[in-house]
């Protein structure tokens, strides 16, 4: 006799346990020599039928009295005979064969005489065979051989019709027979407890259904369905059939009592359910009145849709105000709308214009206060102490929206306070610039010369408060620190870029130089990107190209990132994109932090306007200006300057004329450069001394990393207050997060959930972040594994 096929699993399952009993029916009376012809398996009422497709794994040699289908060893009664005696080629007989009867009792077969016909062909196999039945004679019911001390499994069965029927569904489903028996030895197995079996995450097949009704039924078929409209009478006091998905959605929206866990599923995977949000969509708020309990209200996306509009409104009637009545709109306006943040419908994307209040109110706040000082060095010390929050609280506001409807309003509310802070905060340097002659007096050109084993990394257009922000994301990869120096006049490019090198002092300029371009001092050619590259290498500099990094021993010189171009391409577009951008820089600096470089110095050639509706225009005579610029025109020699008019850093007998304020020449703009203000001239140096690895891992161990679903369970070693975890695809790129939000360590450990499905399998990165954001430690993952 062959062995049990046994499941991959050590674990004694039902199924196993099942297929030994039948094999061991076979041993027959070991007092007789000869041996059991078969094992005839009765079952009048077909009660094992749907667990065929397992026993035949498990029973090579199972054998059905059913239709023909010899690749089923499947046939009528003399089929059968003729296959266990040998004489069917086809089927193959190394053991004693178990012939399962479905439809047919024991005492059928034993009654000869009134034996069917078509069964006569096996009644004699009772002589030289054996039957599989209870003690009494009884056949062998699912319910009596889980129950039986006899010959069965002894184990604590209910006999109500509900258990009997849940046993029914759980052997159709393929469960029962799975399911190790330490888990059914002590314990009650009543039908709430079979039915779990079938549907252990009953609140997830609620929303899973909810998501997608007719598609889901039809993949869970009959057993699952009737299994599901049973669990949701029992644990959601709601019939599917009965109430539909309306009903469900209003349960939900309400989120009280068991429904409270389905709300709190949501909240955390929405994204696996992506067609929920459509069908709540569909449920009206219920009327409160004219003070309305925001909270009953959270549930609801139609309540938020209105609060969307109402404040769509306010912003937009902003466009009439001066700056203290807009700014006075604008917190009366957070003051109502800001509790939506807290709604999970601003997480799923859909309240942009009450994120983006949150960064006007900011700016509505502290655009109350204009930088101050006598000399361009006191006006600058004032805007890094404070004044750069206004400008990234502009790019911010104008980044969670992305409609032209939600565009207009968000500008209207910000341009009616951000212009004319823009506006002053400009007068007054261009007033202390004037007093001071210019900004070069104050420069130090190069913001001290990079000492040896420095990697200078270029950004074109990487304005101070953007810095800010860069520094924030790149103090996970070492020690940061921002200082700021003034750019060349005028603030652009192709001046600002050779001002800001590490061969500055070997460069010079000539009136004849175009569009602000200057010259290789030496040989006094143009510096095109040849020649600087060139000059760079001939200081021991060496130029490296995307993705090269040079020998971190020495000195080199990189570029990354687009900002500049595209701002000039997309304009007030580059306020939404910006996060994209920096991964860019971020990705670069990681990349050279990696191949060994252990400072980098992080420069830019300026700043940068960005102005919904564009900068307000400035005149400026066709006769007067050589080329012209948004920001500011060469002048021809013969006209006299304006108000603010200096010369070229590189070369001063070159006459600059600025437009005051933040006004351009050209009209229209959006995004400009090239003239004096805070934001165009004040540029960061950033210097990043990088982390070795054992400095940056050495504060915490993740002891493990443990999946169910898509939620991680995190277990953390060495973890003090502060800190968090975090699932990325890219270890230091916080925009990369699959979480739905990072979690903080309790008790050194943390749970999080993927809000995405579709990244179930992805390859990702557990990080662990101190208070600050820096990585402390990672570990590889895959999603769900």
């Amino acid at each position: 006799m062959s062995d049990i096929r046994q499941p991959p699993s050590s674990v004694i399952q039902v199924g196993t346990t099942l297929a030994a009993a039948l094999l061991s029916a076979a041993k027959g009376n070991t007092h007789t020599a000869a041996p059991v012809a078969a094992v005839l398996w009765p079952d009048k009422e077909g009660q094992w039928q749907s667990a065929l497709p397992a026993l035949r794994e498990l029973l090579p040699g199972l054998c059905v009295l059913g239709d023909y289908d010899p690749e089923r060893r499947s046939g009528p009664a003399v089929w059968l005979k003729c296959a266990i005696a040998g004489l069917v080629p086809e089927v193959e007989v190394s053991e004693v064969p178990v012939v399962y009867l479905p439809g047919v009792s024991r005492a059928e077969l034993r009654a000869i005489e009134s034996c069917p016909r078509e069964l006569q062909p096996l009644a004699e196999l009772q002589y030289r065979g054996t039957f599989w039945s209870q003690a009494n004679g009884k056949d062998w019911t699912v319910s009596a051989f889980l129950a039986s001390k006899n010959g069965g499994l002894d184990l604590d069965v209910a006999q109500d019709k509900a258990t009997q029927e849940a046993l029914s569904q759980v052997l159709q489903a393929g469960v029962l027979l799975d399911t190790p028996l330490s888990e059914l030895k002590g314990r009650a197995i009543n039908a709430e407890w079979l039915l779990s079996l079938l549907a252990p995450n009953p609140t997830r097949d609620l929303l899973q259904w909810m998501n997608a009704p007719d598609s889901t039924r039809q993949q869970w078929g009959t057993v699952l369905w009737d299994v599901f409209v049973k669990r949701c009478k029992s644990d959601f006091g709601f019939d599917p059939m009965a109430d539909g998905v309306l009903v469900a959605a209003e349960r939900l929206a309400e989120g009280m009592g068991k429904w409270a866990a389905a709300s709190v599923l949501y909240h955390d995977s929405f994204g696996s359910f992506p067609h929920v949000y459509s069908v709540l969509a569909k449920i009206q708020p219920p009327q409160m009145g004219l003070f309305p309990d925001q909270d009953k209200l959270a549930g609801y996306p139609q309540a938020n849709e209105q609060g969307e509009a109402a404040l769509r409104y306010a912003l937009s009637a902003c466009s009439g105000m001066d700056a203290p009545q807009a700014r006075s709109a604008v917190t009366a306006a957070d003051k109502e709308h800001g509790l939506r943040r807290g709604w999970l419908w601003t997480r799923m994307g859909q309240s942009p214009l009450a994120a983006s209040l949150e960064h006007l109110a900011e700016l509505a706040q502290r655009s109350a206060t204009l930088p101050i000082g006598k000399t361009p060095a006191e006006v600058a010390s004032s805007y890094q102490k404070a004044g750069w929050q206004v400008d990234q609280a502009a790019l911010k506001a104008l980044a969670c929206v992305h409609t032209k409807n939600d565009l207009e309003a968000v500008s209207a509310a910000l341009r009616a306070m951000y212009l004319p802070w823009l506006e002053e905060t400009a007068r007054r340097l261009q007033e202390a610039v004037k007093d001071s002659g210019g900004l070069a007096t104050l420069q130090a050109k190069n913001a001290g010369e990079p000492s040896g084993e420095t990697c200078t990394v270029f950004v074109d257009g990487l304005r101070y408060d953007v810095a800010k922000r860069l520094e924030q994301r790149l103090s996970s990869l070492g020690t940061t620190s921002l200082s700021a120096c003034w750019t060349s006049m005028p603030s652009v490019t192709a001046s600002g870029k050779a001002w800001c090198s590490p061969v500055a002092g070997f460069i010079a300029g000539s009136p004849n130089d175009v569009d602000f371009e200057p010259r290789v001092a030496a040989d006094g050619k143009p510096l095109s990107s040849h020649n600087f590259r060139k000059l760079l290498s001939e200081h021991g500099i060496e130029p490296l190209e995307k993705h090269e990094t040079g020998d971190p021993k020495g000195r080199a010189w990189t570029e990354a990132g687009d900002l500049d171009h595209y701002g000039h391409e997309h304009g007030i577009r580059l306020a939404r994109d910006m996060e994209t951008q920096l991964d860019q820089v971020v990705e670069r600096v990681a990349e050279l932090c990696g191949a060994g470089w252990k400072r980098l110095r992080i420069v830019t050639d300026h700043g940068w306007l960005l102005v919904p509706g564009g900068l307000p225009k400035s005149e400026l005579a066709k006769h007067q200006a050589e080329t012209r610029w948004g920001r500011c025109a060469v002048l021809k020699n013969s006209a006299h300057g304006t108000p603010l008019t200096f010369g070229w850093d590189w070369c001063k007998d070159v006459q600059v004329a600025y437009a005051p304020g933040v006004a351009s020449f050209i009209a229209g703009a959006e995004y400009a450069h090239g003239g004096i203000s805070l934001q165009e001239c004040l540029v960061p140096v950033l210097q990043l001394e990088c982390a070795g690895e054992a400095e940056s891992s050495v504060e915490v161990t993740i002891r493990s990393v443990t999946w169910k679903g898509l939620r991680c369970t995190v277990v953390v070693d060495g973890a003090s207050a502060g800190k968090q975890v975090d699932i990325r695809t890219k270890a230091a790129l916080a925009s990369s997060s699959l979480a739905a939000s990072a979690k903080p360590l309790q008790g050194g450990k943390a749970s999080l959930a993927v809000a995405d499905d579709e990244q179930m399998g992805a390859v990702a990165v557990v990080v662990i972040l101190s208070s600050d954001g820096n990585i402390l430690q990672k570990r590889s993952t895959t999603v769900g594994e």
